[in-house]
């Protein structure tokens, strides 16, 4: 487990560093998603969360579903062109599971990639610490809005 500035990473997952989404590959070909612990801390408390319909597509670098939070309303957005196999109907009634528990119950979605090099860009592993330094060092999250 990858440790930045008190928040985890767990080191089995991918992560899109820029804009704080992680997946899981899941065995069948889709892969679970959410934020970042890192990245709810700075929302604040979560208000509301609203996903992409079901089944519906969405591009790389676009969103794929809306987070409202005290401090923070902005999108969840793609590392990868794909579609949307399920949401977390439980997040949708209780949004405050994304802070409680980002990398479980707080997850936001299902989706299947559509190319086959979906990973290109993502940091998996060992890796995750110092992107994630990295990354914030650079302060470019501080201009970023949703």
């Amino acid at each position: 487990m990858a440790r930045v500035q008190d928040h985890e990473f767990p080191e089995h997952l991918l992560y899109d560093v820029e804009n704080q989404i992680w997946y899981e590959p899941l065995g069948d070909g889709t892969l679970r998603t959410g934020f970042t612990s890192w990245a709810v801390a700075l929302m604040g408390d979560v208000l509301v969360f609203t996903p992409k319909r079901l089944n519906h597509t969405f591009d790389k670098d676009r969103w794929f579903a809306m987070v409202e939070g005290g401090k923070w309303v902005g999108a969840a957005r793609a590392a990868f062109d794909g579609t949307i196999v399920a949401h977390n109907e439980k997040l949708v009634d209780k949004p405050e599971l994304l802070m409680r528990d980002p990398f479980g119950e707080g997850w936001m979605l299902v989706v299947k990639p559509a190319p086959d090099d979906w990973r290109a860009g993502l940091v998996a592993g060992a890796n995750i610490g110092p992107a994630m330094e990295a990354w914030v060092a650079g302060g470019t999250y501080k201009g970023r809005t949703g």
